[in-house]
């Protein structure tokens, strides 16, 4: 039995620091939630239920789409368009901004997500996630525009992914640090069990699709092989190498004991420099990584004040160690 701190304590708690926070964040969250203990239903039971397997249709960004994919937009998108906390939604697998409908009311917040994080992995029981953001809407009570979601990544409210694997995790921040909380089936509510989660500043863990490493710029090509190199190389320590092709998967590990991990500019398609959406993935993920004492960047710059002109622009990631993500930038400067 657990005895530790439930979320919705732990939320109306954190209401306390958000500068004219009303109830609404507090309800807004727990609509996130009951939809991400609905995912992590439908993924847990996957073939059992007959959600597993791959549809005709792509997603905007040209993907195919599982059927996982498009089960959890409609899960998310259920659970958060009635309450009235949110005056528009965008997701990584709808074309355009999602308008609330009549007569549902209007909300003061815009909720941005990936319902379905490194969904490619779902047939193979690798650990998936959903990604979100939070952000305050600019006219209240309005229906959101486009241009209403193009605030830099430092305007987020709230960020957070739940990652389906062993066990059904979320993590958390709203700017006061990152917390991570565990699914207890037993009693249905997530509870606080990985309290201020901090990224060590060193480490010997570098994650990257090496299978690009061709079209990769001259800066990412010098830090991966020293790192390849090990303790013969200019870096003098043997580094491990990972590849989840999870961003959520990533990205966890690194809150967790470290690591670097990069999907960086490269030429392989030159209308696509970066591959990671700005929005839905490397905003909530980059603000995560902050707030847990680490770094994100694309190689040029700080992906927190990115002014997005697009709803499903890309941009370059690189982020996790402190320590380890300055050497990458150095070099892009030299």
């Amino acid at each position: 039995m657990h005895t530790g701190t439930t979320l919705t304590q732990f939320i109306i708690e954190e209401q306390r620091h958000i500068a004219g926070a009303s109830g609404d964040f507090t309800a807004l969250l727990n609509d996130i939630v009951t939809a991400i203990k609905t995912i992590s239903n439908a993924v847990n039971k996957g073939a059992l239920i007959g959600v597993m397997g791959a549809l005709d249709t792509e997603n905007v960004q040209g993907e195919t789409q599982k059927k996982l994919d498009v089960i959890t937009n409609e899960i998310m998108i259920r659970h958060n368009e009635w309450a009235g906390h949110l005056s528009g939604m965008a997701s990584e697998e709808m074309d355009d901004v999602y308008s609330i409908p009549s007569p549902n009311p209007l909300g003061k917040y815009l909720l941005v997500f990936d319902p379905l994080d490194g969904s490619s992995n779902v047939d193979l029981n690798i650990s998936v996630g959903t990604i979100f953001s939070i952000l305050r809407s600019p006219v209240p009570s309005r229906a959101a525009s486009k241009e209403d979601f193009f605030q830099p990544g430092t305007k987020q409210v709230c960020a957070g992914y739940a990652l389906y694997g062993s066990s059904t995790m979320l993590v958390l921040t709203t700017g006061h640090g990152v917390n991570g909380f565990t699914l207890d089936r037993d009693i249905g509510e997530f509870v606080l069990t990985h309290p201020n989660m901090k990224i060590p500043a060193d480490t010997r863990e570098f994650a990257i699709n090496a299978s690009n490493q061709r079209f990769w710029e001259p800066p990412v090509q010098r830090y991966v092989a020293e790192c390849q190199a090990g303790s013969t190389g200019p870096r003098g320590r043997d580094f491990n190498m990972r590849w989840v092709a999870s961003m959520v998967a990533e990205v966890h590990r690194i809150l967790t004991r470290g690591g670097i991990f990069m999907y960086p500019r490269d030429t392989k398609d030159p209308s696509k420099p970066g591959r990671l959406r700005l929005m839905y993935e490397a905003n909530p993920m980059s603000f995560i990584v902050e707030q847990a004492g680490g770094l994100s960047t694309t190689g040029y710059e700080r992906i927190l004040d990115i002014v997005p002109q697009d709803l499903h622009q890309r941009v370059p990631v690189i982020l996790g160690s402190k320590n380890e993500v300055e050497v990458v930038l150095g070099y892009h400067k030299k």
